[in-house]
């Protein structure tokens, strides 16, 4: 059943989890320090519209990743608080998606920053 909460109440949910992320998950601090960095260096090398817009999804795709990766973590641990095959399965590739996104972005912020390095 689903109770029916303000829109304040939805908000600060979602803001309190971005905060726990933020403070308690030094893989997510990790990926938000890199993402920071690369839209401050974006900025000095003035991005055009559309470098701007692939490089703010490919950091906000392994942010979200990192989100989604800690919460399958928080609910296997929960569920399955003694080591069990399925639960490491299940954490493994959890983690193999958010390494395979933080991958492809260094692929994508090679194919944006470094031709306008070598200028």
């Amino acid at each position: 059943m689903s109770r029916t909460r303000s829109l304040k109440e939805s908000f600060g949910y979602a803001f309190a989890g971005l905060k726990e992320a933020v403070s308690n998950e030094p893989n997510f601090q990790i990926h938000v320090s890199i993402g920071i960095s690369a839209l401050v260096f974006a900025m000095i090398l003035e991005f055009s519209k559309y470098e701007w817009l692939l490089l703010s999804f490919t950091i906000a795709f392994v942010l979200i990743l990192e989100l989604i990766n800690t919460v399958l973590e928080a609910i296997v641990d929960l569920v399955s608080p003694n080591i069990h095959p399925k639960a490491k399965i299940a954490k493994d590739v959890s983690a193999a998606a958010v390494l395979m996104a933080a991958f492809w972005s260094l692929i994508v912020g090679t194919v944006l920053f470094l031709p306008k390095l070598l200028q």
